[in-house]
């Protein structure tokens, strides 16, 4: 069952990883400080403390080598962790790593707390250290390690971290997408472009779908940093890039006020309007080079432009264009006989060319309808968009089993489809919210089975929604967490 409260911390995490035993054998150690190499870090508490001062003490992740027993150890109080060792000998080693990029490099050789089990004990324990970097908006995850002193391997459990940020499924999720969201770049998986802009978006809508502002930063640290690059504007050669841009723009609007998101946004409008013409009656090119028209620009371009006219009061121009661009739409079969929207049209028939039904391309257009009816007050793009959500959640093609899956889905998190889920389950939040909860059921199965079978201790999510977990990135975080967002 979905859990969308605050969860006791015990809750959080579970599949095998949490191991509910005492965390000493041999009582209470003395403290140990903190190594000498370790760059100290000031939260509410400095790197150092004496976990005999932590106001709690939660086991999310445990490990073995050679009967010793390696665990991580976590007050959610002081959102500080600490390490230990049982069933060990006198010699044998205990440290923490940190990482702040969700576990994909850590400081190499830092030890954290480094310290060895003395003569006559059979267990030891490090000294508590923060996990996350406030002051340099550092998120940070933790992980214990080990070795047997008259053995060379070493031992780790997987990453973890305190419910500071992460007190939910939501806000979790939210934490773990931020793991990949690079302060220099202000983009999230370093250089990830249109994918960005969605996990940027999921994050506005976590933030006011949770409260949580903590991250609210990201918006305009990601706007100051990009605003100049490409073409300019959050402009590009690619016309879909340039949609999923002004739309993260006017979420940025909504959530902050500032009119510069929403000037953006209409610059990115007027920029793909500026590659509409009369070719096959109409449509957006999906680039600059004029080469093709697809679904997905020009099922944002509906969107954008019934969204801009909705905040600048009915603005006739904006509202004439996305009025247009659906008139234009469903004129091409480009929404076929089954109620799924294939992938783009033949530029030689000017009709559907038969392609993919890509998930996103189901959302999208979803998407975009109820924002047209919200504009137009039309009950018919309504009941279009409803078909098409029906379609896609009982389809034994996009939903096998009843849980969303993407047309020839990767093991990978990398590349472009990793986001399409998120856009495509968007969509359907946004009218499961229009129709009275109609989709409840259907969102709450796929967070359901995201949680059971696809989450790992870091609350980061792979690509197979039915699972097995594979190893995540963020166009596939931020598509389990646009579900998360959705579920009512």
């Amino acid at each position: 069952m979905f859990i969308s409260a605050a969860r006791p911390s015990g809750l959080r995490r579970t599949a095998g990883r949490v191991l509910l035993v005492s965390a000493l054998a041999l009582g209470t150690p003395a403290f140990a400080g903190p190594a000498a190499a370790a760059t100290t870090i000031c939260n509410r508490y400095c790197d150092g403390r004496d976990p005999a001062l932590a106001g709690g003490d939660r086991q999310p992740v445990a490990t073995t080598l050679y009967g010793r027993r390696f665990a991580m150890h976590v007050d959610d109080t002081s959102a500080m962790a600490w390490a230990t060792v049982d069933d060990g000998q006198p010699g044998d080693e205990v440290w923490l790593d940190r990482s702040f990029d969700g576990g994909r490099t850590w400081a190499d050789g830092s030890r954290l707390g480094d310290t060895a089990i003395p003569s006559g004990a059979g267990g030891w324990r490090t000294s508590m250290f923060n996990v996350d970097d406030w002051n340099a908006r550092g998120v940070g995850a933790l992980r214990a390690c080990g070795k047997a002193g008259d053995r060379p391997e070493i031992v780790c459990t997987a990453w973890a971290r305190s419910t500071w940020n992460a007190w939910d499924l939501r806000t979790a999720a939210a934490t773990a997408l931020m793991m990949r969201y690079d302060r220099g770049t202000g983009l999230f998986g370093g250089t990830g472009w249109w994918t960005s802009a969605n996990a940027l978006t999921s994050i506005i809508d976590n933030i006011r779908r949770s409260g949580m502002h903590s991250y609210e930063y990201a918006v305009a640290q990601t706007y100051d940093r990009n605003v100049g690059a490409r073409l300019g504007q959050f402009r590009n050669e690619f016309l879909d890039d340039t949609g999923w841009w002004g739309l993260a723009w006017i979420a940025a609007y909504d959530l902050t006020g500032d009119s510069r998101y929403l000037d953006t946004a209409r610059a990115d409008a007027d920029h793909m309007y500026a590659y509409w013409d009369t070719r096959c009656g109409g449509g957006v090119y999906w680039k600059t080079d004029r080469a093709g028209k697809n679904a997905i620009e020009n099922s944002l371009y509906i969107q954008l432009n019934a969204e801009l006219s909705v905040r600048l009061g009915g603005n006739a121009t904006y509202r004439q264009r996305a009025q247009a661009g659906w008139d234009w739409f469903r004129g091409t079969g480009m929404l076929n006989s089954g109620d799924l929207v294939n992938d783009g049209i033949d530029m030689n028939s000017c009709r559907n060319n038969g392609d993919v039904t890509w998930t996103y391309n189901q959302g999208v257009l979803i998407n975009a309808l109820v924002q047209l009816n919200r504009l137009t007050g039309d009950a018919s793009t309504l009941a279009t968009a409803r078909r098409i959500a029906d379609a896609m959640v009982h389809s034994s093609y996009l939903s096998p089993g009843g849980i969303l899956r993407e047309p020839n889905e990767s093991d990978s998190c990398t590349g472009d489809g990793a986001s399409f889920k998120g856009a495509a389950i968007r969509g359907l939040g946004v009218l499961n919210t229009a129709v009275g909860g109609a989709y409840d059921d259907y969102l709450r199965r796929q967070a359901d089975s995201n949680v059971a079978h696809n989450r790992d201790a870091l609350d980061a999510y792979g690509s197979h929604w039915a699972g097995p977990m594979v190893p995540t990135a963020h166009g596939c975080q931020h598509s389990v967490l646009d579900l998360l967002n959705a579920v009512p």
